[in-house]
């Protein structure tokens, strides 16, 4: 395609992205939460929304496969079996908006405060999704696509895509496909477009811990009777050493070291102390002491708590012996580890640490093994769109979140990811306030349409 094609689709976004603003608002407001069974029917809006949105800009073969939860949105747009075809993969759905008295403004209801749009999804991922979609519109009300575009959305990516491999055995000749590209990343900055080559993988537990048959009164057993939440704090506090390192059997043995070239590479790109204390607020970083923060986030595992509970939480005043309590633990894992092998430590852990004066179940939630590629299929074409549009080199770097389904790709479809995105460190997703930076975003359509129009 020529530079005509794409400044003609560039002044075709840019006249039209108060109508396409207004749109992406309409789709901010469905609450389509995919972990609460009260908002299925949202989850279906949304989705509804969206088909009738890929039809209205020229995409074919539109539409929502049910799921046993959530549906799966297929759209495309095919000009030559002799071109190159692209998978562009979104999701819908988002993460609940608790706690909802930390909102400034309701979650579900946009608003723009300077240069951000703050709403639940705004970043994660409608935002991204609507990136792709401007693009695909701009382009083909002005010209055509010189490649083969196939689309699908999912709308339970924030419950570990649990319709998706199934879908991908299913449909493999419809999902066929040279490149993937996946937009649920970010960029390290508004002025540093970036590339994802390493995310992290994930194992994920809810640990319980049980005692006596019902809630106790403290003063009348206490002494007597042991605590589950002070079993349960005991053992979340003895899952980590004094230098951060996780103390579960075997939790390292996998782990696969990353090169002195790397490890010089990821120090130049700005990741330091200074850049974590100033977008979390924290006044010290922790983690493994002895490996730079750049690398605890992307090439070392970790374990957190989620969440907590235990007794009573309300407000006041109760004296009880909880009869159990509960934690949430994630880890997040780096290439060559697995999470069978995570589970397997963790529970020689418990086996060894819960005293016999308690008893504890373990529920596996989910699992996935982290993904790396070195040179995704076209990659180097988005690179260059990124850089006509930021007129910056693009950064490449690891990203410390999990996004499975690029290793779901990978293993069905046999493409390895383009992993990039338009969002923010400080985006704040998953927590309150969740916001969208409205010019970075709109350079990152602009960066698509290059990407769609350089075939």
């Amino acid at each position: 395609m020529t530079s005509n094609n794409i400044s003609e689709a560039i002044a075709y976004y840019k006249s039209h992205s108060d109508d396409l603003f207004s749109q992406f608002q309409t789709l901010l407001r469905i609450p389509s939460i995919s972990a609460s069974d009260e908002a299925k029917p949202d989850v279906q809006k949304a989705a509804n929304y969206l088909v009738d949105k890929l039809k209205s800009i020229g995409l074919n073969n539109v539409k929502a496969y049910a799921t046993p939860r959530h549906p799966l949105i297929y759209a495309d747009y095919l000009v030559d079996s002799e071109k190159p075809t692209i998978l562009v993969y979104g999701h819908y759905d988002v993460q609940p908006p608790d706690p909802l008295d930390e909102w400034e403004t309701p979650p579900f209801e946009p608003t723009v405060r300077g240069d951000y749009l703050f709403a639940r999804g705004a970043s994660d991922m409608k935002g991204q999704v609507w990136a792709n979609i401007s693009a695909l519109e701009s382009i083909l009300k002005t010209s055509d696509l010189p490649v083969n575009i196939k689309i699908l959305f999912e709308g339970e990516e924030e419950i570990g895509s649990p319709s998706l491999d199934p879908f991908l055995e299913e449909h493999k000749d419809l999902l066929k496909c040279d490149l993937v590209l996946n937009t649920d990343a970010d960029m390290l900055a508004p002025d540093k477009p970036t590339i994802i080559y390493a995310l992290r993988g994930l194992a994920y537990f809810e640990l319980r811990i049980y005692g006596p048959n019902a809630d106790l009164h403290s003063g009348i057993f206490g002494g007597v009777v042991d605590n589950p939440a002070n079993v349960l704090a005991k053992l979340i506090a003895d899952m980590h050493d004094e230098n951060g390192s996780v103390t579960l059997p075997g939790f390292y043995d996998k782990v696969r070291k990353i090169s002195p070239q790397e490890s010089e590479d990821l120090s130049r790109i700005g990741m330091d102390e200074a850049f974590f204390k100033k977008i979390t607020g924290v006044s010290a970083l922790g983690g493994e002491k002895k490996y730079p923060p750049v690398e605890r986030i992307g090439a070392r595992p970790t374990l957190d708590v989620n969440g907590l509970y235990a007794g009573y939480i309300e407000p006041g005043a109760k004296t009880i012996i909880p009869a159990y309590a509960m934690a949430k633990i994630s880890t997040r894992l780096v290439p060559d580890q697995d999470p069978k092998d995570v589970e397997k430590g963790l529970k020689a852990y418990l086996e060894s640490h819960v005293p016999d004066t308690v008893r504890y179940e373990l529920i596996n939630m989910s699992g996935a093994p982290a993904y790396i590629t070195d040179d995704a299929p076209g990659v180097d074409l988005f690179m260059k769109a990124l850089e006509d549009t930021w007129h910056v080199k693009p950064i490449k770097k690891r990203e410390g979140g999990s996004i499975p389904v690029a290793t779901s790709m990978k293993n069905i479809l046999g493409v390895d990811s383009i992993l990039t995105g338009f969002g923010l460190p400080d985006d704040q997703i998953h927590s309150p306030n969740e916001r969208l930076h409205l010019p970075t975003h709109k350079k990152g359509v602009q960066a698509l349409i290059r990407f769609y129009l350089s075939f």
